[in-house]
């Protein structure tokens, strides 16, 4: 049984609409891009909050292989398991891109606590930049 999502608002990361009014996310779209926020956000960089964040941006640099990947994967399940409560994480998948060397395609699987349909994020980091 689906239970109704209670009426939420983040933060705007979209910036100003037509008008020069904040466009606030809603619902889902809130959900994810507080979850973009969190895998963004380097930790140390809130100065209320020195622990928030995954910092996906420290792994710049790192060498493209199966162990950088496997810390990208914890840090993003444990990262999104302790900033994020409306969200169940079922998988976080980090595999190589096709194309470059650089880049990783993290896959995240997860289930709103509301509704257990099954909903995903994936996300492209160059670790070469």
């Amino acid at each position: 049984m689906r239970t109704p999502m209670p009426h939420v608002r983040s933060w705007p990361l979209g910036g100003v609409d037509e008008d020069g009014a904040l466009t606030w996310a809603t619902d889902d779209q809130s959900v994810r891009e507080v979850m973009l926020n969190i895998l963004l956000t380097r930790p140390g960089e809130r100065l209320q909050r020195p622990d928030f964040g995954a910092g996906l941006l420290n792994f710049v640099h790192q060498p493209n292989n199966e162990t950088t990947r496997n810390l990208i994967a914890g840090v993003v399940r444990k990262s999104l398991t302790l900033w994020e409560p409306r969200v169940l994480v079922d998988a976080v998948d980090v595999s190589p891109g096709p194309d470059d060397v650089s880049e990783v395609h993290i896959n995240i699987r997860y289930r709103l606590r509301h509704n257990p349909a099954p909903a995903e994020l994936g996300l492209t980091l160059n670790l070469g930049v």
